[in-house]
């Protein structure tokens, strides 16, 4: 099976909603917005993907969702004609995409829980959590990462206000549990006490 790689620039689409669905994609570098257009125009994000994460997954017939780079990214396109014998060739890929298609489920799940049951603050401990544990830079005992969305697109997905991530990312700061500079770099100083907050969720 033939798999070409595709490089985007930020704000492309890799596929928009009512286009067929050809290709699965694996995101190789860079970070993917996956949103869907409502009735009244409004735009909502259902999830954020990283490099190892796959596109497409589960997808029959068209896209249901649009899917945009929110950096210069590089994905690796898998034609979905053909997969199947592909998978039966290679094993490993088949665990790689069940895998995937169950973390993408799993995510899911969490992610209804946290915007339906809790307060800003969690939100946003739980977020910035799940972005440390995919991307974390160690620095000895605090983990720092690179927020690859805008404040509008956290808000979105989060089920905020802008006005609201902002303020909450201030307070976390304030409270010296994060270090925030140039307003995308985020340093977790205290990662226990962001657990605590996000834990909070399930008690």
């Amino acid at each position: 099976m033939e798999c070409q790689s595709r490089v985007l620039e930020r704000k492309e689409h890799v596929f928009s909603a009512g286009d067929r669905a050809t290709h699965v994609y694996k995101i190789e570098a860079g970070h993917v917005c996956v949103y869907r257009t409502l009735v009244d125009g409004r735009r909502h994000i259902v999830a954020f993907a990283q490099p190892g994460d796959y596109l497409g997954l589960g997808t029959i017939g068209r896209h249901r969702n649009h899917a945009q780079v929110t950096e210069r990214s590089r994905l690796r396109c898998l034609p979905i004609k053909g997969l199947e014998n592909h998978i039966k060739d290679t094993p490993e890929l088949g665990l790689s995409l069940y895998e995937a298609l169950s973390q993408e489920l799993a995510a899911s799940e969490e992610h209804m829980i946290s915007v339906t049951q809790s307060s800003a603050k969690e939100r946003i401990a739980k977020f910035l959590l799940m972005l440390a544990n995919r991307n974390r830079t160690i620095r000895g005992p605090a983990l720092s990462l690179v927020l690859p969305m805008t404040r509008a697109d956290i808000a979105d997905y989060l089920g905020l206000t802008i006005e609201t991530v902002s303020r909450t990312l201030s307070r976390l700061r304030v409270e010296g549990i994060i270090l925030l500079e140039q307003g995308v770099l985020v340093t977790i100083l205290d990662p226990n006490a962001l657990e605590a907050i996000a834990d909070s969720i399930e008690r």
